[in-house]
């Protein structure tokens, strides 16, 4: 007869092994079988039925537990100096665990009764259970400025870099965190608001040389004035909300919902769920949850928390930062999806036939409570058989039948037929310092296209569920290309060998087509790179004109309303149609709808333009000790001033000045984006495979400029000449330019 573990052991075993809390791993681990199981099943039930632990599905986990990130006081410091904090939000029973706080050499000084946001993590030790490490304190959100620093006999001077700025900062000799004469510093507000002089600033940060790579997402942040510096009302209102109760939501919390995100994800605003229909009626249909964090709750119209918000209308992401729409007490903490938390939620239920259509919907307002925090890696590793600790008691309840349900999802997608380009994600990947360590392409996995799916499943859900109660919100839209755009995709395609149908309704079926075709041969890139410049922009409207790219008659944004603020005005619309509470949308959020669309739209191209400029910097830093080598690449862009190439291993993008061309002249030709040599006939057209030598990076502007040394495995003929080859030459631009002359005679008649 095997020995049967005490209550004590029990609890010690499941605080030690998170992941292994199934009723056969605790039995597997104090060697107990057969009749003896019994006793164990009767001990597990009366730890439960004592509030020690929670049983979910098949495992039991403890109760009290602290979230990923908390509101703490400081208690103060031990006689070892070491300093202490306890959480404000203890939801456990007992004394709130004690928290060590490990501080950063820059971290401001804390004292005792100090409220402070924190990132906590468990560890084991004699005489504390967590260890923190400071977001900020709460109560104060000084000024930060971003400048060069000039050193002076008494301290020195910072000249802010913003280009509305003309007033410099004043720094104490004992505020200046030994920063050189010319180096880019963060520095934050010293004391009280000067009425007269210079306003006093400490440093809080040396960033180095302001052409450095870690300081180029602040100088993005500042040149394309997206604001990174919340008010304090923001804060103030941030800092005093509580978490959501239960009240009149609809409790979730029994249910096995998980996220799935990158593994450096910031936020958690999606959790997942599915299980086969048992609707006989339905054989082999699926049942699918979607349960995005409910920001409204937070967020109520006319706050300061939501003029702030749309006024950002998104969070920006960089390689080593993000400038969140909300302050972190929400986006890191309340709205975020952690696991074993209890989180307020606006939830959808749809139901998939076996050929994953979707025949229905329901929405509700809840709390839920993530049994896991995953990212797309280990999941995928699991369904491929290896799963790890965390994942392989969640394979057959949680995983496979998400799996199962996607299975039947792409079969509706396959029929609908969405806009398939083959576009590899770029990821720079930064060093401790902010130098880029290396650039790669993410891996497109299934778990990556499962998420993706059943979120648009989610946002088609919310627009139909909306236009049925004839409420307003706004859509995400996506218009077909104009004709002018087609015609130069056709051309594009025709000299490649392909054709683009024509004399019909363009749908994407007719673009994935040419796709198709042009798959694993050398003119692949090329087709999916003009294809992808032929599209219009999606934006924002009030109106719905459909989403084109999708395939979708009806399209909103739902899953992401931690950073953008436009699915937050769906959450709002929600609330208001199914009367589940005051916070919905409020007749001034409806009479600036428009309004709103346009800023949106407008702040998420000013993001993309951001992230854009702050990529081509890191990278031309990158590249700035490889001048001189030479790299592979495509032709991507022509203009009348040189030729753009990207660069295979990288993905970055620079440019052959004409001049450096050769010694001929050549003629641009917009229509067909080709440049013709006049003397050699030399044609350079996008997608050619090119050689080209790195002359220049400036990673200040981003900008690479390149030498070209061979055009399709051939080198480039240099020209010169003043032969006979003229008149052939000269028929060519000719022919080229006739050519374009009938495409703007076609058009013409189009828009009559």
């Amino acid at each position: 007869m095997s020995q049967i573990p005490s209550k004590d052991q029990i609890l010690a075993w499941i605080t030690d092994n998170p992941t292994l809390t199934a009723k056969r791993d605790i039995a597997k681990a104090f060697g107990i079988k057969g009749a003896d199981r019994i006793d164990l099943k009767r001990i597990l039930k009366e730890l439960e039925d004592e509030g020690h632990l929670q049983k979910r599905k098949k495992t039991y986990r403890e109760t009290d537990k602290l979230p990923p990130v908390a509101v703490l006081q400081v208690t103060g410091p031990n006689d070892d100096g070491d300093l202490f904090a306890s959480a404000l939000e203890w939801q456990g029973e007992g004394t709130p665990p004690r928290i060590l706080m490990v501080m950063r050499d820059n971290d401001p000084a804390l004292g005792a009764g100090d409220r402070i946001l924190a990132r906590v993590s468990e560890v084991k030790a004699d005489d504390h259970s967590y260890e923190g490490r400071l977001i900020r304190r709460i109560g104060t959100n000084p000024h930060r400025i971003l400048g060069v620093f000039r050193k002076g006999a008494e301290g020195g001077r910072i000249m802010p870099i913003d280009k509305g700025a003309d007033k410099e900062w004043q720094v104490a000799p004992g505020a200046t965190l030994d920063a050189k004469d010319g180096e880019l510093v963060e520095a934050e507000q010293a004391g009280p608001r000067a009425r007269l002089g210079l306003q006093k600033a400490r440093i809080i940060q040396r960033l180095g040389d302001p052409t450095a790579p870690k300081a180029v997402s602040l100088i993005a942040i500042h040149q394309h004035g997206i604001p990174d510096d919340f008010p304090d009302a923001v804060i103030a209102e941030a800092d005093a909300e509580k978490p959501a109760g239960l009240g009149d939501r609809k409790d979730l919390r029994e249910m096995p919902l998980v996220t799935i995100d990158p593994s450096d994800a910031r936020d958690h605003d999606d959790a997942v769920f599915a299980m086969p229909d048992d609707d006989p009626k339905n054989e082999g249909g699926h049942i699918v949850w979607v349960a995005i964090a409910d920001v409204a709750h937070y967020v109520t119209p006319g706050s300061a928390l939501d003029r702030e918000a749309r006024k950002r209308g998104n969070s920006t992401y960089f390689p080593d930062r993000v400038v969140p729409m909300l302050p972190d007490r929400l986006s890191g903490d309340l709205c975020s999806l952690h696991e074993g938390v209890p989180r307020a939620c606006l939830a959808v239920r749809m139901t998939l036939d076996a050929h994953g259509v979707k025949i229905g919907h329901r929405f509700v307002r809840g709390l839920m409570k993530s049994v896991a925090s995953l990212n797309y890696t280990e999941v995928q590793a699991a369904m491929d058989g290896a799963p790890n600790e965390k994942t392989e008691p969640l394979l057959d309840d949680v995983i496979r039948p998400l799996y199962a349900a996607y299975e039947a999802a792409r079969k509706a997608r396959a029929a609908r037929q969405p806009l398939d380009l083959d576009l590899p994600e770029r990821q720079i990947i930064l060093d401790d310092d902010g130098n880029v360590h290396s650039v790669a392409f993410r891996d497109r996995l299934d778990a990556h296209r499962l998420i993706e799916e059943f979120m648009i499943l989610a946002n088609v859900a919310a627009a139909e569920e909306l236009i049925k109660m004839r409420r307003p919100l706004l859509f995400r839209v996506h218009e077909e290309p104009s004709p002018e755009k087609l015609d130069a995709l056709r051309d594009v395609a025709a000299a490649s060998g392909f054709t683009l149908a024509k004399g019909q309704v363009l749908k994407t079926q007719h673009l994935n087509a040419l796709l198709d075709a042009a798959m694993g041969t050398e003119f692949s890139e090329l087709i999916n790179l003009s294809t992808l410049r032929s599209m219009t922009q999606a934006y924002y409207n009030p109106e719905n004109f459909g989403h084109f790219g999708l395939a979708l008659r009806s399209y909103a944004h739902f899953t992401s309303p931690i950073r953008r603020y436009s699915d937050l005005i769906v959450h709002r619309a929600l609330i208001s149609a199914h009367g589940w509470g005051d916070d919905g949308l409020s007749p001034e959020d409806v009479d600036r709808l428009e309004d709103t669309a346009q800023h949106i739209s407008e702040t998420e191209r000013r993001s993309m333009a951001a992230e854009r400029d702050t990529t081509d910097r890191y990278l031309a830093a990158y590249l700035s000790e490889r001048v001189g080598n030479e790299f592979t690449g495509r032709v991507s862009g022509i203009a009348r001033f040189g030729v753009f190439v990207k660069l295979d291993d990288t993905g970055a993008d620079g440019l052959v000045p004409i001049r450096e061309l050769g010694r001929e002249y050549f003629h641009h030709d917009r229509d067909s984006q080709t440049l013709i040599g006049a003397d050699t006939g030399t044609e350079i057209g996008l997608g050619q495979r090119v050689t080209v030598r790195l002359t220049e990076a400036v990673p200040v502007t981003g900008g690479l400029h390149l030498e070209l040394l061979s055009l399709d495995d051939k080198p480039l003929p240099r020209g010169g000449s003043k032969g006979g080859k003229n008149r052939a030459v000269r028929r060519k631009v000719a022919k080229s330019k006739a050519k374009s002359a009938a495409t703007k005679r076609k058009v013409a008649r189009r828009r009559r």
